[in-house]
């Protein structure tokens, strides 16, 4: 039988718990490393609605991308994730940015992959920021963009018309742009990027597409779902249906 143990092994091998920042929260974060498992739910973020998909599912084990426990809990309330999880005998497995930076599988190369980047290669000056090539224009990427990661809307800049060199760093990766600019990057695909990082790139003169944090990072849930089924053939991972950031645009 298949336990955690083993399944973090595995994910020593391309994203190692040790290569995440130093902020951060990564690994076994609720349950015993011994358990067995034969169900697990795979999600961007561990919420209540979750954990109730999990339960229904009969999964032992979450993993999602976000840590469930990220500051210092200091009361834990019956209604809280980490006390229905623990109440739930449900484990959860959190790999966050180690799984961003990852070079040869990660939540980056996805989103590069998906959105038609060739020759993609970790950027040495931005710890989440990965860099590659196509031959496009800003309306078309961005519009490529949009479907790739299925999006309802998204922003973008036409600072930088000609795309040679995209720049990617999802989630909350907007504050790359300095790094993204010193690439060499014509375009710098992120998930939030502030108001003054906007002016930063326009007086940089690169563009920008803001495709939301979710969107971006969602992306390498079902590849990671595809990656942990090669391995473990004994296990049903699923992608959780209900895990979204309720966005809507009008």
């Amino acid at each position: 039988m298949t336990t955690i143990k083993d399944i973090l092994e595995y994910f020593e091998e391309f994203a190692p718990i040790d290569t995440a920042m130093d902020f951060d929260n990564c690994g076994l974060l609720i349950g015993d490393k011994n358990k067995p498992v034969s169900r697990v739910l795979v999600a961007l973020d561990i919420t209540n609605e979750v954990v109730d998909e999990a339960d229904r599912l009969g999964a032992e084990l979450i993993i999602s991308h976000h840590p469930v426990i990220f500051n210092a809990i200091k009361k834990l309330n019956s209604n809280s994730v980490p006390y229905r999880l623990a109440q739930k005998n449900i484990s959860a497995v959190c790999m966050h940015t180690n799984l961003d930076v990852s070079n040869t599988f990660g939540v980056n190369l996805c989103l590069a992959n998906a959105v038609g980047l060739k020759n993609t290669k970790l950027c040495s000056s931005g710890e989440c920021l990965f860099i590659g090539e196509l031959d496009t224009d800003i309306e078309s990427f961005a519009k490529a963009v949009k479907t790739a990661l299925d999006c309802n809307g998204l922003r973008y800049t036409d600072v930088k018309s000609e795309i040679h060199k995209a720049a990617v760093s999802s989630g909350a990766g907007g504050s790359n742009i300095a790094e993204a600019f010193y690439e060499g990057a014509d375009v710098l695909l992120t998930g939030e990027i502030k108001h003054h990082e906007i002016l930063l790139a326009n007086e940089l003169g690169i563009s920008i597409v803001d495709a939301g944090h979710f969107k971006t990072e969602d992306i390498v849930i079902n590849p990671l779902c595809r990656k942990l089924s090669e391995r473990f053939g004994n296990i049903v991972f699923t992608k959780s249906a209900v895990c979204n950031d309720k966005i809507k645009y009008i």
